[in-house]
């Protein structure tokens, strides 16, 4: 059975510094038809679980921990797989970002994830990897997903159809956000399809071309 990607939207809100906005999220499910991986874990376990399946759940890898991408991560960690869950992934330098909507250990009713991300890092789902790449700027650990096999990359809010995610926020910085983007996401070929947070796909050459290499 072939590996394939899928897809859904949406639809909830973003808070950050004391605003919230209304925003729709992307929901991206990488598998076959006994498993799959599930990135981000926007809104709505319901919708997500309609995306993923009867499949197993491997795992729910966060690109960041901005609220609209984690909030409803825990959730599904216990609905996965029938209640017996799957883990959550996430890069360690999203902690702050992770502790504003779950606290931490040190929280009455906080916890953290399961397993920490790292740059480089594989992971394997049904005869495919997804390769861990570091990409800080939009949040200090955020991460996209290579999957070299399927000529695609999925970029959580680190790089759009039209150019880089948002910064001015707190934990965010647009120099490192596009030095990230030119050294770690720019050296894919460029008809490397960009599967984004939020919006429409891309591809690498078309943002390079446009942000400049």
């Amino acid at each position: 059975m072939s590996v394939r990607v899928d897809h859904a939207v949406t639809s909830g809100t973003f808070s950050l510094d004391g605003e919230t906005f209304d925003v729709d999220n992307n929901i991206w499910v990488v598998g076959d038809d006994e498993e799959c991986v599930v990135i981000d874990a926007p809104h709505s376990v319901e919708d997500i679980l309609a995306v993923a399946g009867e499949r197993t759940i491997k795992a729910i890898v966060l690109t960041h921990a901005h609220d609209d991408h984690c909030r409803m991560a825990p959730a599904l960690r216990e609905a996965a797989n029938g209640g017996s869950g799957a883990p959550i992934l996430l890069h360690p330098d999203d902690r702050p970002l992770w502790e504003l909507t779950h606290g931490g250990p040190d929280a009455e009713d906080g916890y953290l994830w399961d397993l920490d991300l790292a740059d480089g890092q594989t992971i394997e789902v049904a005869g495919t990897t997804l390769r861990v790449i570091h990409t800080p700027g939009h949040a200090p650990g955020a991460v996209c997903l290579y999957a070299e096999d399927l000529g695609c990359v999925f970029t959580g809010d680190t790089l759009f159809h039209g150019g880089p995610g948002a910064t001015g926020r707190s934990f965010s910085d647009r120099p490192t956000l596009e030095a990230s983007i030119r050294a770690s996401l720019f050296g894919l070929p460029a008809d490397t399809v960009v599967h984004t947070g939020h919006g429409d796909d891309t591809t690498i050459g078309a943002e390079a071309d446009a942000l400049g290499r």
